[in-house]
């Protein structure tokens, strides 16, 4: 009987070792769950670059209002005909002597 009851308690103690710590454990669910979190939370963050990029894409290939705005915006280009007038707050011209 003796026997019987350490070799149970024996079993006990793998089988708890076998949930808690080995692969495919408690201890690798709760890492993986972990891992899934961050990496969803990266897709979302890529998908919504994703769609910010189809809408400008999309945009582009829709019209002619858009290219010229950006080429105005980023590169300054000005229309044949426009006058162009340049603002300056004046502050470098009054602290000159």
């Amino acid at each position: 009987m003796r026997w019987l009851l350490v070799g149970l308690t024996a079993l006990l103690i793998l089988l708890q070792y076998r949930l808690w710590l080995a692969g495919g454990g408690i201890a690798e669910a709760v890492r993986l769950n972990a891992r899934i979190e961050d990496q969803q939370k990266t897709n979302a963050q890529l998908q919504a670059r994703n769609a910010l990029l189809e809408q400008q894409i999309l945009e582009l290939q829709n019209g002619s209002r858009v290219i010229e705005q950006r080429a105005r915006e980023d590169l300054g280009l000005v229309k044949e005909g426009e006058i162009y007038f340049q603002f300056t707050d004046g502050t470098a011209e009054r602290e000159q002597p």
